[in-house]
Order: structure tokens, then sequence, then C-alpha cells
């Protein structure tokens, strides 16, 4: 099984927070608590932006062992962790590129998701992400999942479902989301997620040397 219960908020996050590390920042892979803590607070690429606290981090860790999604590296001079998605969710590393900005950061439309994994992996064109979020959907165990296009809608979006079913979303007609991305979009939130990633990989260094 691949989620024996949802996962909360907190646990969301940390496994988002290590997947993403791991993809972009692989020296500094698997994560001292300090670094993992960084990485779960940082102010760009979240949505929420959190205040998790070294306990809080701790503790979830913790329930993730439980459930066999995360293991402690034992050995050198600190303490690390590191996740065991591959073998879990069966996880490739287009896959945990996805599932890395839906756990950080919520639902998003498949042009949304093209542009920021392409620090983690490139994608080759809107409709090879979509084709990947379909064959994830399809999934005896699906983990992502298509959320119903709303009124005034040009494109749908796609959520996480480790947390469960998402909830029902209000179907008002202002509630519409742009149309597909323009190239100039595409660029200007690639661009967004590298400025964040260099911020990202900064902490992740000062908490691993912290660490």
């Amino acid at each position: 099984m691949r989620l024996p219960r949802p996962l909360d908020t907190v646990e969301v996050r940390v496994l988002g927070a290590l997947l993403e590390k791991e993809l972009l920042t692989p020296d500094v892979y698997p994560m001292t608590l300090p670094g993992l803590l960084a990485a779960c607070n940082q102010k760009t690429s979240r949505e929420p932006v959190t205040e998790l606290s070294a306990a809080e981090t701790t503790a979830a860790l913790d329930r993730l062992r439980e459930l066999v999604l995360v293991w402690k590296v034992t050995g050198g001079r600190a303490e690390k962790w590191e996740h065991n998605l591959e073998a879990k969710w069966q996880a490739g590393k287009p896959e945990k590129a996805i599932l890395a900005l839906l756990l950080l950061r919520g639902a998003q439309t498949a042009a949304e998701l093209r542009a920021r994994a392409e620090r983690m992996h490139e994608l080759a064109s809107v409709e090879a992400a979509e084709a990947l979020l379909g064959a994830m959907a399809a999934h005896a165990e699906p983990l992502v999942a298509e959320l119903p296009r709303r009124p005034g809608q040009k494109e749908t979006r796609w959520t996480h479902l480790v947390s469960g079913a998402p909830p029902a979303e209000a179907s008002s007609p202002r509630a519409a989301v742009p149309p597909r991305l323009s190239p100039m979009e595409e660029r200007f939130l690639a661009l967004e997620e590298r400025v964040g990633a260099l911020e990202a990989e900064l902490a992740a260094l000062r908490g691993s040397l912290g660490g």
C-alpha cells in the first residue's frame, strides 16, 4: 500500500522538501535536521510559507519513518534523513519532480508544473507534462488527480492525493484561472523557480554546515 493513511500538513511539507532537495541539491542530500527545517520554512517556492519548529519537523520525520516513507541515515558527524519514495510510491525522477511541486505549492496547471519543474526534471512540453500527470493519475493507487474544471476556467489544475481526496471547490464563475501560459509567462515562472532554488541551496548548505 502506498499510503496507509492520509498525511498531515507537516508530513506533506517534509516529504516535499526531501524530494525537492534530492533533485536540486544532491550535494547536501540526505539532509540534516537543520537543513531540512530551512527547506521546509523557506520563503520562496512554498505555498503556504510555514514556520515549523525543529520539534514539529522531528515528530513528522518519526511518523513518516513508521510508514517507511523516510529513513534515518547513520554515520558521519550528523544524523541525516532521506525519503524512500522510489520504493514506496514507484516514483522515478519525472514523478518525483511533479510530486515535489504539488506537495510544496498545492494545485497547479500542467503548464505551471512544466515551467517550475525545469531544474528538477525537464519536461519537453505542456503536452508531455499532461501525459505524465495522466499516467500518474491512472495508477491503481494514484497520488495525483485532475480537479474539475470550474466555470470560466481554460485549464484544469492538478493536485496531490497524499492528504486524501481534495475538498470540493466552490463553482463560482469568478474562480477562474488564467488561460494557457504564454512562452514569456513560462520563462518567468522558470526564472522565479531558479531564484528560489538558489536561495534554497544556500539555506540547505547553511543548515548542513550548522548540523
